[in-house]
């Protein structure tokens, strides 16, 4: 391009002169092709910049994160664990600091447009992990932290085929003969009198379940190994089960009877967290003026659906054309009764999850809406170390980390639950639901948009995935869905559809509520079992979601909202050349920066 330019300078000079032009205008040109070759030189100067440093921090990243490293596909470090200890946490935040002193020295305005988002969302990341451990403190009060870096440190190796199996076994070796020293780390620095107590009984109940991953995947496969490697490994084995149960003890007699730190953040660093967990332009009090308006206009949408299906059924609830609350109430609840009626049987829910997914991919396909992946995905019983938090996720291998297995895990109904508890449950978890979850998990949610988004070049922008963007795009393809007809028009689908979606603005109004309103559980309750119809296992699972994380239930109604806005400015740009597949294609092509980006470059307006 610059060299392009030079010429086209060079060449309006010679014509000017032999034709006897007037000197301004061969001047004029080659001023211009001068200045445009400085501006480049420029630009391409502080792109070099940017690229050595977005490498710099990978690597320091994964250095100082060997689990990260391993689950982003970076394996040089799949032996060593995290340092949680004071000197480990100071070497790192030094480290971070002087990565964002060197980011704020280049001029983002002389990047390329593509590298002024990844450097927004660089300073982005690297100010939030500063703020964390300097203002927020996890490693201070959540035993959460420690208790996800050892189980992930374990099944991030095992659970993905990336080397063969003996290697991966002999890494997780030298892990297990690390996890002790960080179980060590943990009741150093936790103090009980910061830690809330839901965090220190749901840490106390998951401890085990490390154990659970060696006997799944390492213990049946000592005999595939060397007998140098197999003692080893039976060694380190009894070493972590000892270490286990210390830190079980530890747990059950010093942590849980002494916890009594408030899990509320409050308004200041609530406000902070959120900022940099959204990056979007709406405050708390905007996201929490938007919701409740959603939550009445998306309630009269699912009367209108209830009046239809339920009027010709006998003993229908009255259903006048303007209802009262308890009029639409009932005539909704009813509606859903129909929808709750169909429902997997009791260890049948992974195996419906299987189904939906095959009948939402088959489904995209016909359609042709959107570029499906050619990777592998498993439903899978969701591992005993991260339950308790949420009854489904979508595990994408890393993004260095090419065509491996993505995970769908599902929670499975824990053994203890009485029938009403079971019977809630399902009821939450219908067939409908079923299929929801199947979208928002699998295709074309998550699991797809993991695909694309690894696509992207860019590792700094892997990395640094926006939760934002990858919750908004799943609970955007659920009405997507819908508005093209899934399960044929299916009306009792449509309000199954509206009652999760509602779930999804419950999310943003009930973190906040719980974290700077001070809600008590009756207030959260009333929100999520009334105002948008969940059931009483669910809502009592989000209330314990609600205390052990903030400021990640907004992410679903934010980053929805910002994919619909997006979706309607480009339909309005292109006008009838609007394509639905090429729209989401693009979309999907970006990485997964926040909407915000995307937006931008999708419509050419400024990167801020």
């Amino acid at each position: 391009m610059r060299r392009t330019l030079i010429a086209t300078g060079l060449t309006a000079l010679l014509v000017a002169s032999t034709a006897m032009a007037t000197s301004a205008s061969a001047l004029a040109a080659t001023a211009t092709g001068t200045v445009t070759d400085a501006a480049n030189d420029t630009r391409a100067s502080a792109d070099a910049r940017f690229a050595a440093l977005s490498q710099q921090t990978l690597d320091a990243w994964m250095r100082l994160s060997p689990v990260s490293a391993t689950q982003t596909g970076d394996h040089r470090f799949d032996d060593r664990l995290d340092d949680l200890s004071t000197a480990g946490r100071q070497q790192r935040e030094a480290t971070e600091q002087a990565l964002l002193d060197a980011l704020n020295g280049i001029d983002a305005t002389q990047l390329s447009r593509e590298n002024q988002v990844d450097a927004a969302i660089l300073r982005n990341q690297l100010q939030s992990d500063l703020w964390n451990t300097r203002v927020l403190q996890s490693w201070a009060w959540d035993p959460q932290v420690y208790n996800d870096l050892a189980g992930s440190a374990i099944y991030g190796l095992m659970a993905r085929e990336f080397a063969p199996l003996p290697q991966r076994i002999r890494a997780a070796t030298a892990r297990m003969e690390l996890i002790p020293a960080l179980f060590a780390q943990a009741r150093t620095n936790l103090d009980p009198a910061r830690v809330p107590l839901i965090h220190a009984q749901t840490v106390a109940r998951q401890n085990k379940g490390i154990l659970s991953i060696v006997e799944t995947f390492i213990t049946p496969h000592l005999s595939e190994l060397p007998a140098a490697d197999a003692a080893r490994t039976r060694a380190a084995i009894e070493q972590l089960k000892t270490a286990v149960a210390q830190q079980q003890a530890w747990l059950d007699t010093t942590l849980v009877p002494n916890a009594r730190g408030e899990f509320r953040l409050g308004a200041e660093k609530y406000d902070q967290k959120l900022r940099f967990s959204l990056s979007s332009d709406l405050s708390r009090t905007e996201i929490k003026q938007r919701a409740q308006a959603e939550i009445r206009r998306v309630r009269g949408v699912m009367y209108g659906i209830a009046r239809d299906v339920l009027k010709d059924k006998p003993n229908a609830p009255a259903l006048p054309e303007a209802p009262s609350d308890d009029q639409q109430q009932a005539a909704i609840e009813a509606a859903l009764a129909l929808a709750y009626a169909h429902r997997p049987a009791r260890d049948g829910v992974v195996d419906a999850a299987k189904a939906a997914l095959q009948e939402a991919t088959d489904f995209v396909r016909q359609r042709d809406l959107v570029t499906l992946p050619d990777a592998p995905v498993d439903v899978i019983l969701m591992p005993e170390f991260q339950r308790g938090v949420a009854v489904a996720y979508c595990d994408s291998p890393g993004p260095l980390d090419k065509n491996l297995k993505t995970f769908f895990a599902i929670s499975p109904i824990p053994d203890d639950w009485t029938q009403a508890q079971t019977d809630s449950f399902l009821r939450e978890y219908n067939d409908s639901m079923i299929q929801l979850l199947a979208i928002h998990e699998g295709v074309p949610g998550h699991y797809l948009e993991g695909w694309h988004s690894a696509k992207y070049p860019s590792v700094l922008r892997g990395v640094l995935r926006s939760g934002l963007f990858a919750e908004g795009w799943a609970v955007y393809t659920e009405r997507m869905m819908q508005e093209q007809g899934y399960l044929a028009n299916d009306p009792l689908f449509h309000l199954v559809q509206l009652k999760f979606y509602l779930r999804t603005v419950a999310n943003a109004i009930l973190d906040q509520g719980v974290h700077v309103d001070g809600w008590s559980r009756e207030q959260a309750m009333r929100l999520m079992t009334h105002d948008t119809f969940q059931q009483e296992s669910e809502a009592a699972g989000k209330w314990t979601r609600a205390q052990l994380t903030s400021a990640q239930l907004p992410t679903y109604f934010v980053g929805v909202q910002e994919q619909l806005d997006l979706r309607e400015a480009v339909r309005a740009r292109q006008g009838a050349a609007f394509n639905l597949k090429a729209y989401h294609d693009q979309v999907l092509s970006y990485g997964a920066p926040p909407v915000r980006y995307v937006r931008a470059l999708m419509l050419d307006e400024p990167i801020r």
